[in-house]
């Protein structure tokens, strides 16, 4: 990266100004892994050194790092039909119209608020998921509910437990042997409400290993043997176009960033994000805590975004 000090000098700002305590990230071009650690992984209720290798909440980068990938080398190897709808895999589902290509581009129309959705046991909230209203809006709207309900379809294609399925179908092909569902040891802190390595979203939190939207902690160095993975396999250049039927575009499980169907990008609430040009060989590992300090997610995206054009530029540049 021609203009690595601008990025230096942007993280160190953010830190300066309590946007998160601390980060670890890697800046990825073919076969070279640059990794930079700055700040510390927590201030309070006391300073916690930031150190290589340890672990990090990642938040909705799970969607992309577990079920995602897992559903996609179904659904590229042809074991899975995007133009199905999710009830023909999983029949528990009640609503007979929505598919698999609506899930994984978050355009299911799907009305995701549960009544006492943190009263309820996990068994509970995994039959709400199955009777969760279903509109006519196929517009873009972002939700967990898409891939906690892809998890369950995983589940039920293997018939094994999300953390199973994800160490055998992803983990072990790309050597994330750091990677898992919570609660870990070794862990950054997230938020200070949070005890150390627990998962800070509510819904992982009661599905635990059976949660396809959030959950999974990992590390610096498993995500870019991750990013690896997807630059070694050829058949990751079929996601570079859009699959989504509507305005906004999608790939499948990936988001563009900045609609540049170049750059797949995925983001997570507690400030991490992947960021991968898969025709280039060229990505960017960011893992933050920007939850430990304070929960003010409109000024966050626009911070993170700053910083995702930015690295976008110098890596295009």
């Amino acid at each position: 990266m021609k203009k690595e000090q601008e990025i230096l000098d942007l993280v160190e700002d953010y830190i300066t100004r309590d946007i998160f305590p601390g980060a670890n990230f890697a800046v990825i071009e073919k076969s070279e892994v640059k990794e930079f650690l700055l700040g510390n992984a927590a201030i309070f209720p006391e300073k916690v050194p930031l150190v290589s290798g340890m672990l990090w909440d990642l938040a909705s980068v799970t969607k992309v790092v577990g079920t995602g990938t897992a559903v996609i080398d179904l659904v590229l190897a042809g074991h899975l039909d995007l133009e199905l709808p999710l009830q023909h895999y999983l029949k528990d589902f009640a609503d007979a119209s929505v598919t698999l290509r609506q899930l994984l581009t978050h355009t299911s129309g799907i009305d995701p608020f549960i009544a006492r959705r943190d009263e309820l046991s996990a068994v509970e909230l995994r039959d709400a998921m199955y009777h969760l209203k279903v509109t006519e809006d196929k517009n873009f709207h972002y939700t967990d509910v898409n891939f906690i309900l892809l998890g369950f379809l995983l589940e039920h294609f293997y018939g094994e437990n999300l953390d199973e399925i994800f160490a055998k179908a992803v983990f072990a092909k790309w050597q994330m042997e750091s990677t898992g569902f919570g609660p870990v040891k070794n862990a950054v802190p997230t938020a200070q409400t949070v005890p150390t390595g627990t998962v800070h979203d509510p819904k992982a939190r009661v599905l635990g290993v059976h949660c396809g939207s959030a959950g999974l902690f990992s590390s610096l160095t498993d995500l870019s043997n991750f990013v690896q993975g997807y630059f070694a396999d050829e058949k990751y250049l079929r996601l570079l176009k859009n699959y989504a039927v509507g305005a906004k575009k999608r790939s499948i499980a990936w988001d563009f960033a900045f609609n540049d169907e170049n750059w797949l990008l995925h983001t997570g609430y507690t400030g991490t994000f992947i960021l991968m040009n898969l025709s280039a060989h060229k990505a960017v590992v960011f893992l933050s805590n920007r939850v430990h300090l304070k929960d003010e997610r409109a000024k966050w995206i626009l911070e993170r975004d700053k910083l995702i054009r930015l690295l976008i530029k110098n890596l295009t540049d």
